[in-house]
């Protein structure tokens, strides 16, 4: 056969990629997990939708058709969330938290990040999913893991994980922590200070928070100052990769062992995801009071069922055979992580006080 017939052969024709079938079952899992959460008082529709996904995946229910749908919401939808959770943040709101008030919320994110990174690496976990738990925990929830996503190097199922663990300990901490409010001696006030610089994802915030009257507006000051964080975490982690990799790059050229194609291969991740920058720009466009109250509202509502159907989406990616040889830590991991942020927030806020 000549070069002319070579070239000749035609290229095998890709498969489109269908998002629909995915999309819709996602949908509808998006409203089941909101009408379950409506019929149990309590229950939030966030781990409503984690569980959802889990189920349909180890009942063998999700077919390959579905899979480009369900991975484009719980990549896509989950991102447009994050963007979206800014329309809630307002800079001169958050001015009313102090000096005080705010060493406390940095002190709690910096103690609870590198802490529980290093409860990963004692127990064995994966430092992609060490990482992803460490944020979420941290700061708020599925949002923070999925802007630090693009920048662990895991995979699904590490996101999944740990989406699951914060939904699952933000869920437990709207019952246990209105409980410990008596014997840990804390009024209305502190109260709402602890649960905004330990509970994770924004709902579960005013969930807790709402369990107490009068302790919702600090709750939501406090933690919406976490969230403010998020950015320049993910940037820091960013940066610090670089550099990693900048250094590691350097040692292989001087060593020799570097080629050509270690060279192309090498990909550096931006310094801030474009969808945490579109964060930072609504925050800022928030900030100027220009946006009528109705946009947000409508805004706010959009984030709750974009972030819903989003966890169902990652929810998919939960498989129980692989939770059995890892659950066991990774559990442990989120359970630890959630007393660190919860001890760490009761003494600051004690500290705060006197």
């Amino acid at each position: 056969m000549n070069a002319s017939h070579t070239h000749a052969l035609p290229r095998p024709a890709r498969s489109p990629v269908v998002w629909g079938p995915g999309i819709a079952v996602t949908a509808v899992a998006a409203a089941v997990a909101y009408a379950v959460a409506h019929w149990v008082p309590g229950l939030n529709p966030s781990i409503v939708a984690v569980l959802l996904g889990a189920l349909v995946t180890n009942l063998h229910l999700h077919r390959s058709v579905l899979h480009a749908g369900t991975k484009l919401a719980g990549k896509s939808l989950l991102r447009c969330a994050v963007v979206l959770l800014g329309l809630q943040l307002s800079l001169p709101e958050l001015a009313h938290l102090g000096g005080r008030g705010l060493a406390v919320v940095i002190v709690t994110v910096a103690i609870t990040f590198a802490g529980s990174q290093l409860l990963a690496r004692w127990l064995g976990v994966s430092p992609a999913r060490g990482l992803l738990v460490a944020t979420g925990f941290s700061i708020c929830g599925a949002s923070a893991v999925a802007a630090m996503e693009p920048v662990a190097d895991g995979d699904e199922e590490d996101t999944g994980v740990a989406v699951a663990l914060v939904t699952l300990c933000g869920s437990l901490a709207i019952i246990v922590l209105p409980l410990l409010r008596g014997p840990l001696g804390l009024d209305v006030t502190d109260f709402g200070s602890w649960v905004g610089a330990s509970v994770h994802d924004v709902g579960q915030t005013v969930a807790t928070a709402q369990r107490v009257p009068g302790a919702l507006t600090t709750a939501v000051v406090v933690k919406l100052t976490r969230v403010v964080l998020l950015a320049p975490l993910v940037a820091g982690v960013t940066v610090a990769k670089r550099c990693r990799k900048l250094r590691a790059d350097q040692y292989t050229e001087k060593s020799g062992s570097r080629t050509e194609g270690d060279a192309k291969n090498t990909r550096m991740p931006p310094p801030v995801p474009l969808f945490v920058a579109g964060f930072l720009v609504a925050i800022a466009l928030t900030s100027t009071g220009w946006l009528p109250t109705g946009l947000l509202s409508a805004a706010k509502t959009a984030q709750s069922i974009l972030l819903v159907a989003a966890l169902f989406g990652l929810g998919t990616g939960i498989h129980v055979a692989a939770l059995v040889r890892t659950g066991r830590r990774s559990l442990v991991l989120g359970l630890a992580s959630w007393v660190l942020v919860a001890a760490v927030a009761y003494a600051g806020v004690r500290i705060a006080a006197l």
